[in-house]
């Protein structure tokens, strides 16, 4: 079975999710429809980049079956109402990579990246124009064209804003260096202060988004995705935020009924132990033993 090729495969998977959609299938998958796979698709994604960053590569693949399953489920659905089939999602993508990257397929040339994004962008704006042309005939006239079509605003908040600060600089629509990008992210934590003092709950909103939209920005200029920049913070607070608690039941207390002050006192001992176990995994000799037991609550 193993000796099966890439296509073979593939077809027998959509022969599975088919037989699970069948009359006499499986009466979960049967009831499933666009919508309520929402989630699971979206739990897919994080899914593949979690196995990504682990480096279990049994795992990245799995999990990439796992969302390559949504493709085909979804494809299921489609086929079963009649509007496309999982070749036509093939077809497409297939097309699109060709016509998109004429410096291979064709005779445009591209000299980098740069250029390459460049073309890339502008078949992009020469696409939609076409599609808005057949979708918008009998209904008024058309919205005008835009540099930032095509970024969804079902996006995650953190990627959209990555995405528009992204296609605005394809255009040179950008900052100079970093140090000016970091300067307007604290001209927006000024403005946030300043809204604060005001007690305006809908300005410090407003504030807080400008705010997050500089750092997302920040970002994109030194070329970090935020939404994975942030997850890895997410991480690595859960991590702290873990190992505080341990330590806390090692001195025979929890963590949430010790005072402020040795709350704090733990977390400097966490970060601080977490920092030198990192130096040493990459040969920095040194570091202060006994750090944690030092900060342990008295009993």
């Amino acid at each position: 079975m193993k000796q099966l090729t890439p296509g073979q495969w593939f077809e027998k998977l959509v022969a599975v999710q088919a037989r699970l959609r069948a009359p006499k299938g499986c009466p979960w998958d049967r009831e499933q429809t666009h919508q309520s796979l929402r989630t699971y698709l979206l739990e897919e994604v994080y899914e593949v980049l979690e196995a990504l960053d682990s480096g279990n590569d049994p795992k990245f693949a799995e999990e990439m079956g796992d969302l390559l399953l949504q493709i085909v489920f979804h494809s299921q659905i489609a086929r079963e109402e009649g509007r496309f089939t999982v070749s036509d999602v093939i077809r497409e993508i297939h097309d699109k990579m060709i016509r998109r990257h004429p410096h291979v397929f064709g005779e445009t040339r591209a000299k980098d990246s740069k250029e390459v994004l460049r073309n890339w962008e502008q078949i992009k704006a020469a696409e939609r124009d076409s599609n808005r042309g057949g979708t918008a005939a009998g209904k008024g006239r058309a919205a005008a064209p835009s540099l930032l079509d095509g970024v969804s605003r079902a996006l995650p908040a953190t990627l959209e804003g990555f995405q528009l600060t992204r296609r605005a600089a394809r255009i040179g629509f950008d900052w100079d260096n970093a140090s000016s990008v970091i300067a307007k992210m604290r001209e927006e934590a000024n403005e946030l202060e300043a809204a604060l003092k005001g007690k305006e709950s809908t300005k410090v909103e407003e504030e807080l988004g400008d705010l997050l939209f500089a750092a997302v920005n920040v970002a994109r200029f030194l070329h970090v995705d935020p939404e994975i920049a942030l997850k890895n913070a997410n991480a690595k607070f859960a991590r702290r935020f873990r190992a505080m608690e341990e330590t806390a039941r090692e001195g025979g207390r929890e963590f949430k009924d010790l005072p402020r002050s040795e709350m704090e006192a733990l977390w400097d001992a966490t970060k601080s132990a977490e920092e030198i176990d990192a130096d040493r995994a990459i040969g920095v000799p040194g570091g202060v033993p006994g750090e944690l037991a030092k900060a342990q609550p008295r009993k």
